[in-house]
């Protein structure tokens, strides 16, 4: 492990260490960015996310209700800051990271959620993630049966419009289910941010930035046995056999059974022949 990656995964685990109400979303992404950009400045990036609140201010008329401030933030962040979909390059894994999202004005769904959570909790607009599969989107609390699509310019979206835009993107496959509205905690959204750079480093055969990124989603959620599989799995492709036998034996001793098992405990066996060889 780099004294750098030492550095993020450490400041990683005291930023989720704290209950969940009181993990700092913004400043926990930015976390996870410094294992990709070892000299980056969070203060500066925070400072960013601060000027953007700052002007995004000055666009709210006086005495504006909920939706009105909501509108007005996305008004200034869609359309006249222009921060976009990235949906001509979804996979760069940039759109995963908030400082690129910064810079490039680029996003998904998850990460552009974020911007929009933290420009608008400085503005004393809180703001819920909400975890459709697939596609991220945020919601007020107060505001019943409207959705903010920060991916798609941050249109406003009905109950039904997301159930459409759920079925558009399993093509069908998944039936609907009310429990897709339900709010994220943050621990949750942690999560959800590196499952999606897990997949596309997977994607990538990028086994080394993978491992980082599992470490990651382990502080998030020690007691995640398919995390484990998965970092054992992309362990033994790096060579790396003791971290993969440590992970592998724990997960043989969750309980699976089936194929899995029989699969999991050969490589189990592979890798002992390995290690006393």
């Amino acid at each position: 492990m780099t004294s750098e990656f030492s550095n993020t995964l450490t400041d990683f685990r005291q930023s989720v260490l704290l209950p969940d109400n009181q993990i700092d979303l913004g400043h926990a992404a930015l976390i996870i960015a410094t294992h990709k950009y070892p000299d980056l400045n969070i203060e500066r990036e925070l400072g960013l996310l601060d000027s953007l609140a700052s002007v995004a201010e000055t666009r709210i008329p006086q005495h504006s209700d909920s939706l009105q401030r909501i509108n007005a933030i996305s008004t200034y962040l869609f359309e006249e800051i222009e921060f976009r979909g990235n949906d001509q390059d979804y996979y760069n894994p940039k759109n995963s990271y908030l400082n690129e999202v910064l810079t490039t004005r680029l996003g998904i769904p998850i990460t552009l959620s974020l911007l929009f959570m933290e420009v608008s909790k400085r503005l004393s607009v809180d703001l819920v993630s909400i975890g459709m599969p697939g596609h991220l989107v945020i919601q007020h609390p107060d505001i019943r049966d409207v959705f903010i699509d920060p991916f798609h310019g941050g249109i406003l979206l009905s109950q039904s419009e997301c159930l459409e835009r759920v079925n558009s993107i399993t093509h069908g496959k998944l039936p609907w289910n009310d429990s897709y509205l339900t709010p994220l905690s943050n621990h949750e959204f942690l999560a959800r941010m590196l499952r999606n750079l897990k997949s596309i480093y997977l994607r990538e055969s990028s086994y080394g930035e993978a491992q980082i990124i599992m470490n990651l989603l382990l502080e998030v959620n020690p007691e995640a046995v398919t995390e484990r599989r998965d970092r054992g799995i992309v362990n033994f492709q790096l060579g790396n056999y003791r971290d993969s036998l440590d992970d592998l034996e724990i997960y043989l001793d969750s309980g699976i059974s089936g194929s899995e098992a029989s699969s999991i405990t050969k490589l189990v066996w592979k890798l002992r022949d390995l290690l006393s060889a």
